[in-house]
């Protein structure tokens, strides 16, 4: 993989990729080669450091969706991304393309999410529910194509499957999502999903940072 030509943005402390869909994002029981590693050579190869680089994962995006990825090229801007994170203060934006037409043109989705170990997937519910969580978020319908439309999404909280259970929950299935009742699946396995825009403080330097990701096909 060509990582020089996916680079959005990078300084001493972070750097964005633009994932392809398809690419892990951190290791898993696969032992497929995560983006996080890749990144990782890339950077010492091309600095030419001689002992280890760090790069540490600040989010994620699963493994068939596309877009920004974030990463820390240091501890300290890893735990500084974290914290912001973990009050609310990144803002992410979303494109799905989706199976259907939604009934209203934008909305808010609340529902609550419990992660399924045995079917990897995240259940919905309409009502609190023992280990649930609040999840939440908002969608504007940006091109309607009859059968399917493309979907601005705006998520509040950061579930585990959130956008792609809370949009089948809603009868949009996204394109491609087998796991969550698309019709069919997509020739290379990936999802109509991707990170589209990522928008922050910067941590060290406290310049207002905004990332986007051109989408790949859809």
């Amino acid at each position: 993989m060509d990582i020089a030509s996916i680079i959005l943005y990078e300084d001493n402390h972070l750097i964005a990729i633009n994932k392809p869909a398809g690419v892990l994002v951190q290791g898993d029981e696969t032992g497929d080669i995560p983006l996080s590693e890749l990144v990782k050579d890339f950077i010492k190869n091309r600095d030419h450091k001689p002992g280890n680089v760090f790069c540490g994962v600040i989010h994620r995006i699963d493994r068939p969706v596309s877009g920004v990825v974030m990463m820390a090229k240091t501890s300290k801007a890893l735990s500084k991304m974290n914290e912001l994170f973990r009050e609310d203060k990144i803002r992410k934006t979303y494109l799905a393309l989706v199976n259907g037409v939604p009934e209203e043109a934008e909305k808010t989705l609340k529902n609550v999410l419990r992660k399924n170990a045995k079917t990897k997937k995240s259940d919905v519910f309409n009502r609190p529910i023992e280990n649930g969580k609040d999840s939440e978020l908002s969608y504007t319908v940006i091109e309607n194509r009859g059968h399917q439309c493309l979907l601005e999404v705006r998520p509040v909280t950061g579930r585990f499957h959130q956008i792609r259970a809370q949009l089948a929950y809603n009868k949009t299935p996204i394109v491609g999502d087998l796991k969550y009742g698309a019709p069919q699946a997509l020739k290379n396995k990936s999802i109509c999903l991707h990170a589209f825009k990522i928008a922050f403080e910067h941590p060290i330097k406290k310049e207002n940072i905004v990332i986007t990701a051109k989408a790949f096909g859809f």
